[in-house]
C-alpha cells in the first residue's frame, strides 16, 4: 500500500497522513491515532530510504557499546535493560541497533564515525566515562543522545543512571547494623564514571555512620569473577583483613566466593558480603548473595523514554524538549551472604 492509498482510505490528505505518521505538531492527536490506526490495520509502511532522504529521519535508534573481551552484551542484566527499550521503541515503531566498538578502536573515534553517517535519529551512549569526550562531541554538534550513566563532561543533557550512591549508603548501613565497622569495596580499575562516583559515596557513607574509613580498603579490581578472586586474595594478604566487603559488579561475587573456597572459609560467617545487582548467574551461589534488585527493562524504557525527548521528529507533545535525568532506585534483596562479624 502507498501512501496515497491510505489517504484516499481515511479521506485525508497525503500531507496530513504524512505529518501524522512523522509526529508533527500540527496535527490533532485525533487524527494522528486515527492515521496510525489505520496504517497498521492496512499493513503501511513508509519507504524508510526515501523517507529519511527527505527529512533525515531514519526511524532508528543507536545504542553504542564500548566491549572487551568480555562484552557487556554477555551479561545477562544488559540484555534485560536492552529488552525494555526494544519493546519501547517497537510501541512506536522504531527499531533499535545495536553497535559494538571494540577494544581495539578507541571508543570516542567510533562514535564520530557512527555520527558522521547518520545512522540513527538519536544515539545511546553507555558505559560513561569521568571524563568523557564523547558527550562533549555530542553537545557540540547538537546530535540528540541520552547517556546510560552520568559523567563529569558536559552539562544539560539527558541521562539516566544507577543509584550508586543510594546503595552504597544502604549497604553500609546494613552492615554496620550487624556491627561491623572494618569495611572494604571493591569497584572497577578503570576510568568508567561510576566507579568513582561508588567509592566517594562509600566514604561519604562510612564517616556519616561514624565508622574509620581506611582509603587501604577501597580497591579497584577487574569488572569481573576474576576481579573478584583478586580482590579476596589482596584482603587476605592483609595485616588486618575487613570483617565484611561491598562489590559494585555483581560478578565480582563468584571469584571471591572462589577465594574463600580456597581458603576454607564461608560467605556470611567469616566474611560478609554484599553485591551490587541481582543477577542470574550469582543465583547458584551457596549461600545467596545479599544484593540490589531493580526493574531493569523498565529502565530500558525510562532511556528510551528521555532518547525521544531530545528528537524533535519522535518526542511526545508532554516531552518535547526535556532533559531527564534521574537516578534509577535500587531495592534491598536480602541473602545468606552476610551476618555479624566474627569474635
Amino acid at each position: 500500500m502507498s501512501i496515497r492509498e491510505l489517504a484516499r482510505h481515511l479521506n485525508v490528505s497525503i500531507g496530513t497522513v504524512s505529518r501524522a505518521l512523522n509526529g508533527r505538531s500540527d496535527v490533532s492527536e485525533e487524527t494522528r491515532q486515527r492515521v496510525l490506526a489505520a496504517a497498521d490495520a492496512l499493513g503501511y509502511s513508509p519507504n524508510q530510504s526515501g523517507r529519511s532522504l527527505r527529512q533525515g529521519v531514519t526511524g532508528m535508534v543507536a545504542l553504542i557499546l564500548p566491549t572487551s573481551g568480555k562484552t557487556a552484551l554477555a551479561d545477562t542484566i544488559f540484555m534485560s535493560v536492552l529488552e525494555g527499550l526494544r519493546a519501547f521503541l517497537d510501541d512506536r515503531k522504531l527499531d533499535l541497533m545495536v553497535l559494538l566498538s571494540g577494544p581495539e578502536e578507541n571508543a570516542y573515534a567510533y562514535l564520530r564515525r557512527v555520527a558522521a553517517r547518520r545512522l540513527a535519529d538519536g544515539l545511546i551512549i553507555a558505559e560513561t566515562q569521568r571524563l568523557d569526550p564523547r558527550i562533549d562531541y555530542l553537545l557540540e554538534k547538537d546530535i540528540p543522545f541520552v547517556a546510560f550513566g552520568r559523567s563529569r563532561s558536559g552539562s544539560g543533557y539527558p541521562w539516566i543512571d544507577l543509584d550508586f550512591e543510594g546503595v552504597a549508603e544502604a549497604a553500609v548501613a546494613h552492615l554496620a547494623g550487624l556491627g561491623h565497622r572494618r569495611i572494604a569495596v571493591a569497584t572497577a580499575a578503570s576510568d568508567i564514571n561510576y566507579s568513582f562516583v561508588f567509592a566517594d559515596a562509600f566514604e561519604a557513607a562510612m564517616r556519616g555512620f561514624g565508622l574509620p574509613f581506611d582509603p587501604a580498603l577501597v580497591l579497584r579490581v577487574e569488572n569481573s569473577d576474576d576481579g573478584g578472586y583478586a580482590f579476596g586474595n589482596l584482603i587476605f594478604a592483609m595485616p588486618e583483613p575487613p570483617t565484611a566487603v561491598v562489590l559494585v559488579n555483581e560478578f565480582m561475587a563468584i571469584g571471591l566466593y572462589r577465594s574463600l573456597k580456597e581458603r576454607g572459609l564461608t560467605p556470611g560467617r567469616d566474611l560478609s558480603i554484599v553485591g551490587f545487582q541481582e543477577e542470574p548467574n550469582s543465583r547458584l551461589l551457596a549461600p545467596p548473595v545479599t544484593c540490589f534488585r531493580t526493574a531493569l527493562p523498565d529502565l530500558g524504557a525510562r532511556l528510551g523514554e528521555a532518547l525521544l525527548a531530545t528528537i524533535p521528529a519522535h518526542a511526545p507533545p508532554e516531552t518535547a524538549g526535556t532533559i531527564i535525568q534521574e537516578l534509577w532506585p535500587m531495592e534491598f534483596a536480602q541473602g545468606q551472604s552476610d551476618g555479624p562479624p566474627r569474635s
